[in-house]
């Protein structure tokens, strides 16, 4: 660890609020979900629910653009 003393990682820290929905992509792909594929539903067991996300999560990933749209962040270009 002594080696890495001298390396200029370059490295910003940016702080975020603990739960920020909006700074979070994760949160927006599971509103989109929920709001495209998995509303209105019951589910039978355990099983169901995994296939039906999957199902959803699968759904979500057929347009790139949607993908990269929704987990692209303005404010992290102008960090870097």
């Amino acid at each position: 660890m002594d080696s890495l003393k001298n390396i200029d990682f370059k490295i910003s820290i940016i702080k975020i609020p603990p739960y920020s929905s909006e700074l979070n992509p994760i949160d927006q792909v599971w509103s989109w979900m929920r709001q495209h594929c998995l509303a209105n539903q019951a589910f039978k067991d355990y099983d169901d629910i995994v296939d039906k996300v999957c199902t959803a999560w699968n759904c979500f990933l057929e347009s790139s653009q949607r993908v990269a749209t929704m987990c692209s962040r303005d404010w992290v270009k102008l960090l870097s």
